[in-house]
């Protein structure tokens, strides 16, 4: 019969999944995942973490939770040392009763002797308690700030007239950071973008440089950056020249209001295809991927997707908004094309579905 570990192993490596990925979808730190399938439950706080992480995990994976529980028991059951009375074939040759009362009196001896001993202990004098640190606040008066925040600690933002508060409020695995779109999860090395007014537009970068995972005490190097928002085209006919690092925009739809859309990608021959959705902390995160002719997908969004294409021709690209189809095409044969497709919002208070060319 296949062990538990073995189980869990099977299907994850059959789906192609890595411990990353799955972390991040079941919010179960990858070291748990790993002990898991190893049948190390030494590491874990308590065993109601071990079932509720063995659940979890067996829902996503698509194996039967109370199955896996099963082999879980099983499996501590065998581990458990048999007790030595069930080794012993014989019965004891004392009667229980002054058995009973050999362990109360040794218990009672025991209690006076710790009791005596503690007594002639000198007292020792309590240390004063430390003082708890107090949270700081920070202003963000330049393009960007980049320093150590400690939990508590927090940044104001400031767009146009208005000003934002974000708030680093944990750090255990991942550093916890409270905006006014919501709380957000980073790792190390992991950059976030974030809409501070719900405009449309991110207007702040969020980059984790450094932190110990469970450290509270030691903080975390974080760096804010603003970011400049794209300006947007002024009908779906003439593309605009924005800034210096941007080439055109293009608009595909306009609406009164922003919506959640779906880009469909067709491919007619070999492509390599990158998609990010922006603007999203839980989406899926950037795929990359080679494509063949006849293949399809699909990524839905609420605000926006950036796209990496080798080869414009070689996909054919739709927008599904409210139902209907608006094609759109990013560039030539043969071009190596970086676009985002996102909503901005124009002078006229209306928004818009474009096409941004980057470099």
């Amino acid at each position: 019969m296949e062990s538990l570990g073995e189980k869990l192993k099977t299907v994850r490596e059959e789906r192609g999944w890595s411990f990353d990925y799955i972390s991040r979808e079941t919010n179960i730190s990858s070291r748990y995942l790993e002990a898991l399938e190893r049948e190390d439950f030494s590491g874990f706080p308590g065993e109601p973490y071990v079932l509720g992480f063995l659940r979890n995990y067996g829902e996503f994976l698509g194996l039967n939770p109370e199955e896996l529980l099963s082999l879980y028991r099983s499996l501590r059951i065998q581990e458990q040392p048999v007790p030595m009375e069930q080794l012993l074939k014989g019965p004891s040759p004392f009667p229980k009763i002054i058995k009973g009362a050999a362990i109360v009196l040794g218990i009672l001896a025991l209690g006076a002797g710790v009791f005596y001993f503690v007594s002639r202990l000198p007292k020792e004098t309590t240390a004063p308690p430390q003082a708890a640190r107090t949270a700081s606040e920070y202003a963000m008066n330049t393009d960007f700030l980049e320093r150590r925040f400690y939990p508590g600690d927090s940044i104001l933002v400031s767009e146009e007239t208005n000003s934002y508060k974000l708030v680093f409020s944990n750090l255990s695995d991942t550093v916890t950071i409270t905006t006014p779109r919501g709380s957000i999860m980073l790792d190390l090395g992991q950059e976030v973008t974030v809409d501070l007014n719900n405009d449309g537009f991110a207007e702040l970068r969020i980059i984790v440089t450094d932190f110990v995972k469970n450290s509270s005490a030691s903080g975390a190097l974080l760096r804010f950056e603003q970011t400049a928002a794209p300006q947007t085209a002024a009908s779906p006919d003439i593309p605009l020249e924005l800034s210096p690092g941007r080439e055109a925009v293009t608009a595909i739809y306009s609406s009164p209001n922003a919506m959640p859309f779906t880009l469909q990608a067709a491919f007619q021959g070999f492509c390599l295809f990158r998609y990010e959705v922006l603007f999203e902390p839980a989406g899926p995160g950037r795929n990359e991927q080679y494509y063949q002719r006849s293949e399809e997908i699909s990524v839905s969004a609420q605000n926006g997707i950036r796209l990496g294409i080798s080869n414009a021709q070689a996909v054919k690209l739709q927008a599904i908004i409210g139902g209907r189809i608006y094609p759109f095409e990013t560039g030539g044969a043969g071009e190596v094309v970086a676009a985002e497709v996102r909503w901005v919002r124009d002078d006229e208070n209306r928004y818009r579905l474009v096409l941004i060319r980057l470099d």
